[in-house]
């Protein structure tokens, strides 16, 4: 059987989430490829509001299989603290979650490494969780990281002890203030190492060739979105890992021909967290009340998120370097009630009008160009098909579905996984 994909479009915070639970009922196993407990996946169903950081979005189907990949970096004290989260719903963990050997580590020394490495930059600085994630992919890259299957190995507290003692005297050569009590750290993290391995470690990519063989059905659930891949995203204002469908493969062992559909995320509109440019960005009364209908504030920092119109032109990149094949429209429940909606449809770039995403973006670059539509009062949150779509979101989707050559296959109308309407 072919394997699915599923990824965000933009800087994240799309819905991932939510889509992959929807989603789950069709598939055997749910397989998450990259990033970290920098990222939140927020799912919300029979009144309660859940927030995954580094496990997959379809733990609470009672069927799914789902595994962490090798290209995902886990922080064992974050990982247990989700598992304790997941206690009171009965979840057979030891079932239903696997972990791949080849996944690296973040140690707590990843974490203040990244706080000094952040804090070192001043005002340059790219807008870090904190969270250790960059640094531990340093360390991959830098083939000095700790893996999961390292665990397994008599020494691996050597190799711990050895590379701490590396991080200790680079957090010393930034010269920065960073309070730390490392022997408190280290006390939560290897006894959140031991209930780590309690579960079962398993070679990933043989694992799901044989997945594939047997005929199950696949999903890889990609973290953090498009716009912010390590070589395609808005560098340096990235994450450390490729997000785009081309990280499936190198983030859990598929092959690039065994991939079939990649559903793309995005929202109605868009947002950003952190450092770096968005030319769509709203500074006025419109972008605040979009990101206080919205709730737009991190599902793992809360740092608010900053609100603008949707960027077709990112999009279509986006769209472009997945290779999407279905969209997801999320949030159009959000615009309900602005009279006037607009969409950048291309760039003045250096006095030039352009349609694609050039090398730099920054504001003294870029001025959007907008197509403007009018907006829908109706309240789609109790919405339940697409027959019940006031003409202006069927034109505004219609609109979109034409720019992008691709069909728009589901619409989200509110956060619950009952508020999704198939078309």
């Amino acid at each position: 059987m072919a394997v699915d994909l599923l990824l965000g479009l933009q800087w994240g915070d799309e819905g991932k989430g939510k889509i992959v639970d929807v989603l789950t009922a069709n598939y055997d196993i749910i397989a998450r490829f990259q990033g970290g407990p920098n990222a939140g996946h927020t799912l919300e169903f029979d009144g309660i509001k859940h927030v995954l950081r580094t496990i997959p979005s379809g733990i609470f189907h009672e069927t799914a299989t789902n595994v962490i990949g090798n290209g995902v970096v886990i922080d064992p004290v974050v990982f247990k603290k989700e598992l304790d989260g997941l206690a009171q719903f009965n979840i057979d963990i030891h079932k239903k979650l696997i972990i791949s050997r080849k996944a690296h580590l973040i140690l707590p020394t990843h974490r203040l490494l990244d706080a000094a490495s952040e804090a070192s930059k001043g005002k340059a600085k790219i807008g870090s969780t904190l969270k250790g994630i960059g640094p531990t992919y340093m360390d991959k890259t830098g083939r000095n990281g700790i893996r999961v299957g390292d665990l397994e190995l008599d020494n691996w507290k050597e190799k711990y002890r050895a590379l701490t003692n590396k991080h200790e005297a680079m957090i010393n050569f930034y010269n920065v203030d960073v309070q730390y009590d490392l022997q408190e750290m280290e006390a939560e993290f290897f006894e959140a190492v031991e209930v780590l391995k309690t579960l079962q470690f398993i070679d990933s990519e043989e694992y799901l060739h044989q997945a594939q063989k047997s005929g199950k059905t696949i999903l890889a659930e990609g973290a953090q979105g498009s716009l912010l891949d390590i070589d395609f995203g808005t560098y340096p204002f990235v994450t450390s890992s490729n997000t785009t469908a081309a990280g499936a493969c190198t983030g859990l062992g598929v092959a690039p021909n065994k991939v079939k559909d990649v559903f793309g995320i995005f929202k109605a509109y868009t947002t950003r967290v952190g450092s770096g440019p968005f030319p769509t960005e709203l500074f006025d009364e419109v972008g605040a009340e979009m990101a206080r209908i919205g709730n737009e504030f991190g599902a793992v920092t809360g740092r608010p998120r900053r609100c603008g119109w949707l960027d077709l032109v990112a999009l279509k990149y986006a769209c472009q370097v997945n290779g999407v094949t279905q969209l997801m429209m999320m949030k159009g429940d959000v615009l309900s009630g602005f009279k006037t909606l607009k969409v950048c449809t291309a760039y003045k770039y250096k006095g030039d009008t352009i349609s694609h995403l050039p090398y730099n973006i920054e504001p003294e670059n870029i001025e959007p160009i907008y197509t403007e539509f009018k907006g829908w009062k109706e309240d789609l949150t109790k919405m339940s098909d697409p027959s019940q779509f006031p003409k202006e979101l069927n034109d505004y989707i219609d609109f979109l579905e034409k720019e992008l050559e691709i069909p728009i296959k589901i619409v989200s109308v509110g956060p619950d996984r009952t508020q999704t309407i198939h078309r």
